[in-house]
């Protein structure tokens, strides 16, 4: 056997144990945001008056269309507002409201929580090779997309 047979499927797996387990974590606690909403304002709020739609959805991995419907929903909860660049009018400016602020207080201990949870058993050096091997992956990939 490959050993490397069947390994999407575990990343696939766990994958979608780690989302199930952050929606059921929301639910528990009445915060109405899905994963990618949550990824997203965490990001908005980590760059600061400095963030642009346009590098949000580059440091995401997804494409502009969906970042931009994800982003139309922030905005309709109230949690983000979209602007322009005073410099730039091209590039769409993101700002947390203080709705957005809030909800961002309350979810982050939640958030640290799980992040603790998901390491148990798992030490600093393991979880080292972990990144790794994920970097790895993403470069070999990344290398294999690249080939005509």
């Amino acid at each position: 056997m490959d050993r490397t047979e069947g390994f999407g499927v575990y990343i696939d797996r766990t994958l979608k144990k780690v989302q199930s387990t952050f929606l059921q974590v929301f639910a528990e606690n009445n915060i109405d945001l899905t994963i990618e909403q949550w990824v997203i304002l965490q990001r908005v709020h980590l760059e600061g008056k400095d963030a642009s739609q346009a590098d949000i959805a580059k440091s995401n991995f997804r494409n502009r269309a969906t970042t931009s419907r994800v982003i139309s929903g922030l905005c309709k909860k109230g949690l983000l507002r979209k602007s322009r660049f005073r410099d730039d009018q091209k590039r769409y400016k993101l700002v947390i409201t203080e709705e957005g602020s809030a909800l961002i207080k309350q979810v982050m201990p939640l958030i640290l929580d799980l992040r603790k949870v998901s390491t148990l058993g798992i030490t600093e050096e393991e979880f080292e090779i972990f990144y790794k091997v994920l970097d790895q992956l993403w470069e070999n990939f990344d290398q294999y997309e690249g080939r005509s």
